[in-house]
């Protein structure tokens, strides 16, 4: 009978509490997880990611020390996080730099080239371009290191460099870049889908997680796509790899299908893309069907 009573008791008190949210508490909770799980997004992969453990190791110190009532360690932790708090916005400025910029930039993620019914050409037309230029460098091994501006400006980057303002041409792109060129060196910074600036100066990684093969044109797109929420195309002069660079992560081996693929979704919003998601995606099951087709044909005439 008792237990009986206990657990009425509980449902009643959770009905009580439950009746209790107001529609403005939901909105604080799901504004409070959302900045959190950002947080954790942000500093994860990252040095960031180390100091914060750091931190929550010290605050769990000072609550161990006032709940023991260990006096000398409770008045070492007090006076520590007095000052700690001026120490860590020094020690994470530049985390919390970036981390600021980001999260002004999320809400505009998007790809802003002109009118809105010619955004989508022009974007499809850029990516072509692109593409049509690395691969022919990459088969050259010339060496390439290309940013795509997206919400962040980098009007600071872009001052380093000299201003073209030119279109995106796959021949334009690939003269920069060749090694006689006096603005092979730096990276090529495109914005609004032209060719903004060439011969600029990219800020490096920091990030000591960094395989030690990768040369300064790769440290160089990390530290940017780091700093910014910028795609950067990477070609290695050694390899003639194509790789790319977002969010300070690296990826490698493109070839021209797969890096179309890429900057399709990295560039062109999912909002501009609803109307031909259908119709890319039969495009892509023709091309591997006939890929197929292909195949077979040529098994059949090795074995006549």
């Amino acid at each position: 009978m008792n237990t009986i009573t206990s657990f009425q008791d509980l449902i009643s008190y959770i009905v009580a509490v439950l009746s209790g949210i107001r529609v403005v508490d939901v909105i604080d909770i799901v504004i409070v997880t959302f900045l959190l799980y950002y947080v954790y997004r942000f500093i994860r992969e990252r040095r960031a990611g180390k100091l914060a453990i750091g931190v929550i190791l010290l605050i769990l110190f000072m609550l161990v020390s006032e709940v023991t009532n260990m006096y000398a360690m409770s008045f070492i932790m007090e006076n520590l996080f007095q000052v700690g708090i001026i120490a860590l916005i020094i020690v994470f400025q530049p985390e919390l730099r970036t981390a600021l910029e980001k999260f002004g930039a999320e809400p505009l993620k998007t790809f802003k080239l002109g009118d809105r019914q010619n955004k989508l050409g022009d974007a499809h037309d850029l990516i072509s371009s692109l593409c049509s230029a690395v691969c022919d460098m990459s088969l050259e091994k010339t060496g390439a290191l290309i940013v795509l501006e997206r919400s962040t400006r980098l009007g600071d980057i872009i001052r380093t460099g000299t201003v073209i303002d030119a279109k995106a041409d796959p021949f334009l792109i690939k003269n920069i870049f060749f090694n006689k060129a006096p603005l092979h060196d730096g990276a090529m910074v495109i914005r609004d889908g032209r060719i903004c600036a060439a011969g600029c100066f990219l800020p490096l990684s920091g990030n000591p997680e960094i395989i030690k093969d990768l040369g300064t044109r790769h440290r160089a797109g990390i530290g940017m796509s780091e700093d910014s929420d910028a795609v950067v195309i990477i070609v290695s002069e050694e390899t003639g790899t194509i790789s790319s660079a977002v969010d300070g992560k690296l990826t490698s081996n493109y070839s021209y299908q797969s890096l179309k693929t890429f900057l399709e979704g990295e560039l062109i919003t999912e909002s501009d893309e609803t109307g031909r998601k259908k119709q890319f995606r039969d495009i892509l099951h023709m091309s591997q069907k006939d890929k197929k087709n292909t195949n077979e044909i040529k098994k059949d005439t090795g074995k006549k």
